[in-house]
């Protein structure tokens, strides 16, 4: 089996990768059932990558219904011992706007009702790992290194807030969440951090702002899948640069 030195997870709008050697397709099971698609691996350079795409690459999962511990485990099983999040946000404070990009340092969940863990059968081991710092901070130092390489602006920090969905926040809510703290909101940061770090996993996040989140537009624009996915777009030029230069670092 080759080396996989990093597994990339692809958010809303990002199914593939455009621009690349794809030298095979796994089709994968685990023993937490099948991950949302298949694993596609390609070559950068002398290095390999696994990529998979979060909610199936035809989007048929919505955020509760991912499969996040069958997701990690098939990368693990691959080899993967780091794995980079592409996560699709909105912005909610000022640094934050659309088309930014971003490598949060803290999350907050507000999810509920999703297998959150590993603990969950009978039998396994309960795992209190240390979440001080939700992100690998190695990681998460690379990844900022491999931007600036790359010359792509990103904002070093935030605070993720994983929402339920699949709806967007009411302006009430994401009030609340401004509240909190938080400067970005998604639907799929946990449980999917949390899993990787009982797995042992190197893990960090690279958000892509696609939109003001609810009442934090100055323009008061309505929100729409056309301008989530434009902005997605826009910026999915710069993954592969700074992918191939965190595979460096």
């Amino acid at each position: 089996m080759m080396d996989i030195d990093l597994a990339v997870i692809g958010g809303t709008g990002v199914y593939r990768l455009s621009g690349i050697e794809w030298l095979e397709t796994r089709e994968m099971e685990t023993q937490y059932g099948s991950p949302s698609g298949p694993v596609r691996i390609a070559r950068l350079g002398a290095r390999h990558i696994a990529f998979l795409a979060r909610h199936g690459e035809a989007h048929a999962l919505p955020p509760h219904k991912v499969n996040y511990r069958a997701n990690l485990k098939a990368l693990q099983d691959l080899g993967a011992g780091k794995i980079l999040a592409v996560n699709t946000v909105g912005g909610i404070t000022g640094r934050f706007g659309p088309r930014v990009l971003a490598v949060p340092d803290q999350i907050i969940d507000y999810t509920w009702g999703r297998i959150s863990t590993l603990c969950e059968e009978p039998g396994s081991e309960v795992l209190h790992v240390d979440f001080t710092e939700p992100y690998t901070a190695s990681l998460r130092t690379a990844l900022l290194k491999a931007c600036s390489a790359a010359s792509v602006a990103a904002v070093d920090g935030g605070c993720y807030a994983a929402t339920q969905g699949p709806r967007l926040e009411s302006k009430a809510e994401i009030a609340r969440l401004k509240r909190d703290g938080c400067d970005l909101v998604g639907m799929t940061g946990m449980p999917e951090a949390g899993l990787a770090r009982e797995l042992g996993i190197d893990y960090a996040s690279l958000c892509v702002v696609a939109n003001w989140a609810a009442g934090c537009d100055p323009e008061n624009a309505e929100i729409t899948l056309q301008e989530v996915l434009a902005n997605v777009d826009s910026v999915s030029g710069c993954l592969l640069p700074i992918i191939d230069n965190l595979l460096n670092c």
